[in-house]
């Protein structure tokens, strides 16, 4: 009873202050705080859904983007909150991840669309997409994060004198990377297998896809999967409760068959590109390039780096320095150089007009003092070239700009014009869909199709299966190719 009344006074608290109101989830039908009406969380999705396709871009595959509207619009009308105007997008990357924000925007990958095998492992996923925005599992968790003061920290973890210097990212792609509790995970879970067995799919799939996010995990580290994944139990744990939810809602169905529909959900990614998409920029052997933009610079031995729409960014395993490269405003190296300026509040110490490989440039020298006395200094040289003009500059403390100065130097002077005709015309690689002529083993189909052996690990997984499986004559399989 006690907490009863702790939980209404604090609803009242909230509504005193004009900053939330007590309402019904639309799932559970019980009573939760919240700090938005459902007009101003609709008017948070619309708002995020611009910032969001400005930092991924859409992806165009006009039938996959009817396909994915289409079985979109078909769950959200069963779903708890059919009244919603949601919208279904692909975005361009290569990353395995699915993503939904307030209002009914939910977001797939390509590289998501590209290792779902059959339509109801992507069903089971957008059912736990919806689930989220049925749930306001969005909506609770800012709650969570304005009552604890708590914030997001994205790209490249640095000293926080230095963070400020990486292009933050914006509200929308900080709420569509929002984590969410075990709780709300096994909700979403449980909705996803509701909605995808309503609109008739089997939902044991979604246990499947499952297993194979955690091969991936396993092969290339808990940050390259979806946060609906990290964040949840073990996946023993997991997939084991989601293929007994699905059997158990089968059981008590009126239904008799769930679709799995295989082939025809992997004849609609054919053609679609897997992996980084050359014409984004990439690395190789620790040099970037950009095809587009016809340039390339080195970066530093042992640095990470994170390559986004809006910057290129490069740190040490020690945090301790960053260099970041943009496209600076002005019209003019002098204008970009004073925007630097001003945008940084950097105090000049000093500044030189050169030629780097044949391109125009100024290379300065400035310095931020903190309030607490300690000084930030960067090496910044904004480059022109093509009618763009590029911002290079290096980052560290004054303490260590003598041991990262020669660093920040050698890339900055090793920025030139991408002049090799392969890298300038490197193609993506695609998914091919391919006949198995006769039955093999799915790593003699590789063998037989030319794979190379390197890559037959990473193929399994796009596939969804072991290199061991025995595959029939006439099935298909996913291949890749230029």
């Amino acid at each position: 009873m006690r907490t009863f009344n702790n939980y209404l006074s604090l609803c009242s608290a909230f509504i005193l202050l004009g900053l939330s109101s007590c309402a019904i989830n639309p799932v559970t039908g019980k009573k939760q705080l919240v700090l938005m009406s459902e007009a101003q969380e609709v008017a948070m999705g619309q708002q995020s859904d611009p910032e969001i396709i400005a930092f991924f871009g859409l992806y165009e595959d006009p039938e996959l983007q009817e396909f994915i509207t289409t079985k979109g619009n078909e769950m959200a009308a069963i779903s708890h909150r059919p009244k919603l105007a949601y919208e279904f997008k692909i975005v361009d990357s290569p990353v395995i991840n699915a993503f939904a924000v307030p209002g009914g925007f939910v977001y797939f990958t390509r590289g998501i669309m590209a290792h779902f095998n059959n339509e109801a492992e992507f069903a089971g996923v957008l059912g736990h997409e919806i689930g989220h925005v049925t749930a306001r599992h969005s909506v609770i968790q800012q709650r969570n994060q304005l009552l604890g003061q708590l914030g997001l920290i994205a790209g490249i973890i640095l000293v926080p004198e230095l963070g400020q210097f990486v292009d933050p990212l914006s509200q929308g792609m900080q709420l569509a990377l929002l984590k969410f509790g075990r709780d709300a995970e096994r909700q979403s879970d449980e909705l996803g297998v509701d909605y995808s067995s309503q609109i008739g799919y089997d939902a044991t799939e979604m246990a499947d896809f499952f297993e194979t996010l955690e091969r991936q995990q396993t092969n290339s580290g808990a940050d390259e999967i979806p946060p609906f994944l990290s964040t949840h139990p073990s996946p023993e744990e997991r997939n084991a409760t989601v293929e007994n939810l699905a059997l158990e809602w089968q059981r008590k169905s009126k239904m008799t068959e769930f679709a799995v529909n295989r082939d025809s959900y992997l004849r609609k990614i054919d053609g679609l590109i897997v992996g980084a998409d050359p014409k984004q920029g990439f690395v190789e052997n620790s040099t970037f390039y950009h095809p587009v933009l016809k340039i390339q610079f080195p970066i530093p031995t042992a640095w990470s780096h994170q390559n986004t729409p809006q910057q290129f960014q490069m740190a040490p395993k020690a945090g301790d320095a960053v260099m970041i490269l943009t496209l600076a405003p002005g019209a003019s190296l002098e204008e970009a150089a004073n925007a630097v300026l001003e945008q940084y509040k950097l105090t000049l110490v000093e500044s030189k007009k050169e030629t780097i490989n044949r391109m125009p440039a100024i290379v300065m020298v400035a310095d931020q003092v903190q309030e607490q006395g300690a000084t930030i200094r960067v090496l910044s040289s904004l480059i022109q070239f093509e009618g763009n003009i590029y911002s290079l500059m290096g980052v560290t403390d004054a303490a260590n700009f003598n041991s990262y100065q020669s660093i920040f130097s050698n890339t900055i002077r090793d920025f030139q014009e991408l002049r090799d005709s392969e890298k300038l015309n490197r193609k993506p690689d695609i998914i091919k869909i391919k006949t198995i002529p006769n039955s093999m083993s799915l790593e003699a189909a590789f063998k037989y199709y030319g794979m190379p052996t390197e890559r037959y690990e990473e193929l399994s997984l796009l596939n969804g299966m072991h290199l061991t499986d025995q595959l029939n004559k006439g099935m298909l399989i996913k291949v890749v190719g230029k």
